[in-house]
C-alpha cells in the first residue's frame, strides 16, 4: 500500500511540475489581488460555512450510531471522537487513513472490525447516493441557462439519477437476496480470475453484514435522512464560503446550484487524497473548475478554493488533534494499525446480529 501511495505520490508530483511549467508563461498570478481577495473575504460567512461542516460530523456520529444499534446500543453521539479523530488522520495523512475510522468504532465498542468495515461500505455508499441525489436536484431544478455547460451538467444530471436508482436497486437486492448476489457475481468474475471472483463474493457478503443494519424502512429512512442533511449542510458551506468572496462579483453572486456543482468537482478531487500534496491539488482543481466553468479570475479562485479546503477539509486538523491527545491516540500509530488489520481481516469473520 505504501509503495502504491508512493508510485502515485509521483506521478501526481511530476503531473504537477507540468503543469507549473505550462502555465508559468500562460497564466499570470498577481499574488497582491489574492491577497486583497482574503483581506476583504466576510469570514462570518466563512465561520458559518465551517459551523456547517462541524455539525455534520454529528451527523455522521448518529448514523454510524443507528448502523450499530441491532448489534449493539451505543449513545446516539458516543462515536463523535472516532469521526473526528478518523477524518483527521485522513487530512493529514491520506486516503491510507480511511480505516482509521471503522478500527477506532470496532475498538470502543468491541464489536469485530470486520462488521464496522461492513458499516462504513454502507456509509460511503449512502454518502455517495445522497450527494448524487442533490445534485441531480440542483441540475434539474436550476433555472434555464443557470448553469455552465448546460446540455452536458443536465446529461450528467439524468445519468446521475439513473445510477442512484440503479445503485438503490442493488442495495434491495443484496439486502433481501445477498447471497444469491454474492455467488452470482462470484461465479461471473470468476470466469476472468478465481482470485477476484473470490474477493467480490466476499465483499458482497461483508457488505449484506453492514446492510443487515437496517431491518426496517424506519431504520432506512433514519439513515437516508441523516445523510441527506449532512450533505446540505456541507452544501450550505460550500455556498457561505464561496459567497464570503465579495469583491470577486462571481463568487459573490452564485447560487446553490452552482455551489453543489462545484462540491462534486471538489468531492472528486478528494478522492485520491495524499498527505500535503493532495491539498495543492484539490485547489488547483477546484480553482480551475471555479475559473473555466464560471468566469472567475484566478486570483479570487485561488483563495476561494484554498479557503474551502481549510474550511471542508482541514479545518477538523486542530479538534481532531486535541481529540486525539485526550484519548491517547497516535495518529500515525493508529493508522498504520488499522491499515494492517483491515489487510489481514480474516474472511469469515462476521458478527450475528442480535
Amino acid at each position: 500500500m505504501k509503495k502504491k501511495q508512493l508510485i502515485l505520490g509521483l506521478v501526481v508530483l511530476a503531473a504537477l511540475v507540468v503543469l507549473v511549467v505550462w502555465g508559468r508563461d500562460r497564466i499570470h498570478f498577481d499574488f497582491a489581488l489574492f491577497r486583497s481577495q482574503l483581506a476583504l473575504a466576510n469570514w462570518g460567512k466563512i465561520a458559518i460555512g465551517a459551523g456547517c461542516i462541524y455539525l455534520g460530523y454529528v451527523f455522521r456520529a448518529a448514523r454510524w450510531s443507528l448502523l450499530l444499534r441491532h448489534n449493539k446500543k451505543v449513545g446516539l453521539f458516543s462515536l463523535l471522537g472516532t469521526q473526528v479523530i478518523g477524518f483527521t488522520a485522513v487530512a493529514l495523512i491520506g486516503r491510507i487513513a480511511d480505516p482509521v475510522r471503522p478500527y477506532l468504532v470496532s475498538k470502543k465498542t468491541g464489536l469485530p472490525l470486520s462488521n464496522q468495515v461492513a458499516v462504513y461500505i454502507v456509509e460511503r455508499l449512502f454518502d455517495a447516493g445522497a450527494m448524487a441525489l442533490i445534485f441531480c436536484l440542483a441540475i434539474l431544478l436550476a433555472a434555464p441557462g443557470a448553469m455552465p455547460h448546460p446540455e452536458l451538467v443536465k446529461r450528467t444530471g439524468y445519468w446521475g439519477l439513473f445510477l442512484t436508482v440503479l445503485g438503490a436497486l442493488f442495495l434491495v437486492a443484496v439486502r433481501l437476496a445477498g447471497g444469491v448476489v454474492a455467488s452470482f457475481l462470484e461465479r461471473a468474475f470468476g470466469l476472468v480470475s478465481k482470485k477476484l471472483g473470490d474477493a467480490v463474493g466476499h465483499k458482497i457478503r461483508a457488505f449484506r453484514t453492514g446492510l443487515d443494519t437496517m431491518r426496517s424502512f424506519t431504520d432506512f429512512l433514519a439513515v437516508i435522512s441523516l445523510s441527506l442533511g449532512m450533505w446540505v449542510l456541507i452544501a450550505l458551506a460550500y455556498l457561505e464560503t464561496t459567497l464570503a468572496f465579495v469583491a470577486s462579483p462571481q463568487l459573490a453572486s452564485m447560487t446553490a446550484a452552482k455551489c453543489v456543482l462545484l462540491m462534486v468537482v471538489s468531492g472528486g478531487a478528494s478522492v485520491f487524497q495524499l498527505p500535503v500534496l493532495g491539498w495543492f491539488t484539490q485547489i488547483g482543481i477546484v480553482a480551475a473548475a471555479l475559473t473555466n466553468f464560471f468566469g472567475v479570475a484566478w486570483e479570487p479562485a485561488t483563495a476561494c478554493a484554498a479557503t474551502l479546503l481549510l474550511v471542508t477539509f482541514l479545518g477538523i486538523v486542530p479538534i481532531g488533534f486535541l481529540w486525539a491527545q485526550f484519548e491517547h491516540v497516535s495518529l500515525r500509530k493508529i493508522t498504520v494499525e488499522s491499515e494492517h488489520a483491515s489487510e489481514e481481516l480474516p474472511e469469515d469473520e462476521t458478527v450475528e446480529p442480535a
